[in-house]
């Protein structure tokens, strides 16, 4: 089979987060040169403006055509590159035939979903496809949910080589973050609501913590979920629920899954936010629980939720500034205990808004990695997670590249008391 004419397309260039993702690949790589790259949309005419917007000097950036629903569009493109990144969402809506393709003919794929129940019909129906072709598809590349799945990767290759063993108990909390939502994420996150308001065994699965892992994986460890407010003495502080807790949590535990248990046969792993200390952490931590509690209520409910489509929530298109993404950042903690009672803190940040600036230059690099530093002889067809598939070479290009940062904040060693190990 001949070598595809580039390394990566992005279909959906022109949509909120395919613009950041473009421009971040023309900085960071340009055209031309190692990488080859180009972009695909369904509108030439967006696409051309988008183009225009790069400031590519003389270097060329060819356009292909492309609609979500065009199979036959969609195989051409696909005949053409090694990997397809995907912004093209609500994914329930507008993503399948895109998986379909790419499962059929052997074409490498990334997306930043975050819908766990079309995540999980994607594996169902798909899966064995992918397998036969050799195509490797991993959903979930963005905020929801690298920074949890690489951060739970990072702190068990941690463990391992300072205690020789698992944690078998991780727990994930948001310190501190500031970015903003775009009208997609919104518009995917109220599209779940919706459909579970209206099925009761997607409600069912969407309450199981392992909805995402193989039928063979065993269920028998219960999971812990923070659903309201609650102190958190691992960090003296208040938590809440955190939204997007419901995807990574799952993205998680398929790896462990994935990776034949490495993180142990009763893995437990959970996420809230960080609210503070004393009276005050109390109560943001209830007004947080109890907010989001009512934006789900509101999303569930036909005539409630039109009033947050059409006068609370971005529209689809839309999203935070430049300016706003450039300002945002995030602060994940991660705690994990191993079964002797040895804990391992580490931290994982990231340096721009965590949905959209941070997110795109994410998806990007996962994608590079996809192309430029997973051979097919490495690792077979299927449906993949960032951390089972692209693992450390990931970690190296996000911090190299993302201006994420992976970091050991302390290692204790429960048998003696003795505190902080060495973070060498």
């Amino acid at each position: 089979m001949s070598d595809p004419q580039f390394d990566i397309v992005v279909f959906g260039a022109s949509s909120f987060v395919g613009q950041i993702l473009s421009r971040y690949l023309a900085a960071q790589y340009g055209t031309g040169g190692e990488l080859r790259w180009t972009i695909a949309g369904r509108s030439e005419h967006k696409l051309r403006q988008l183009r225009a917007s790069l400031d590519l000097g003389d270097a060329e950036l060819p356009l292909m055509l492309a609609d979500a629903a065009d199979e036959t569009a969609l195989k051409a493109l696909c005949a053409q590159t090694r990997v397809v990144i995907s912004t093209v969402g609500p994914y329930a809506f507008y993503g399948e035939p895109l998986i379909k393709v790419c499962a059929e003919t052997g074409t490498d794929y990334c997306d930043l979903t975050g819908e766990v129940q079309w995540v999980r019909q994607m594996i169902q129906r798909y899966e064995q496809r992918a397998q036969a072709s050799g195509a490797r598809i991993v959903h979930c590349c963005g905020f929801d949910s690298i920074p949890s799945d690489l951060g739970v990767h990072f702190l068990q290759r941690q463990a391992q080589q300072r205690f020789g063993q698992p944690c078998s108990e991780v727990k994930m909390r948001v310190k501190a973050m500031r970015g903003g939502l775009s009208g997609g994420t919104v518009a995917s996150l109220l599209n779940v609501v919706k459909e579970a308001a209206a099925d009761a065994q997607l409600r069912r699965e969407l309450a199981d913590p392992y909805s995402l892992c193989p039928p063979e994986h065993p269920r028998g460890t219960r999971q812990h979920s923070v659903k309201a407010a609650e102190h958190d003495a691992d960090f003296n502080a208040w938590a809440a629920p955190f939204v997007m807790a419901a995807i990574n949590t799952r993205v998680v535990q398929r790896s462990n899954a994935l990776s034949s248990r490495a993180y142990g046969e009763d893995f437990r792993y959970d996420e809230a936010v960080l609210t503070g200390a004393g009276y005050k952490g109390r109560l943001s931590a209830l007004a947080l629980a109890c907010g989001l509690g009512a934006f789900m209520a509101a999303g569930a409910i036909k005539p409630t939720r039109w009033l947050l489509e059409r006068f609370v929530v971005p529209k689809p298109g839309e999203g935070p500034s430049e300016e706003s993404q450039l300002r945002g950042f995030y602060d994940l903690r991660f705690v994990g205990r191993t079964a002797d009672g040895k804990v391992l803190r580490v931290k994982v940040g990231g340096d721009r808004d965590p949905g959209y600036g941070s997110t795109a230059k994410m998806l990007g690099e996962a994608a590079i990695c996809l192309a430029r530093d997973i051979a097919k002889t490495d690792q077979p067809g299927g449906f993949w997670t960032p951390a089972t598939l692209l693992g450390d070479k990931l970690v190296a290009r996000l911090q190299a590249h993302a201006g994420l940062q992976f970091e050991v904040l302390e290692a204790a060693d429960a048998r003696d008391g003795s505190g902080a190990v060495p973070s060498t």
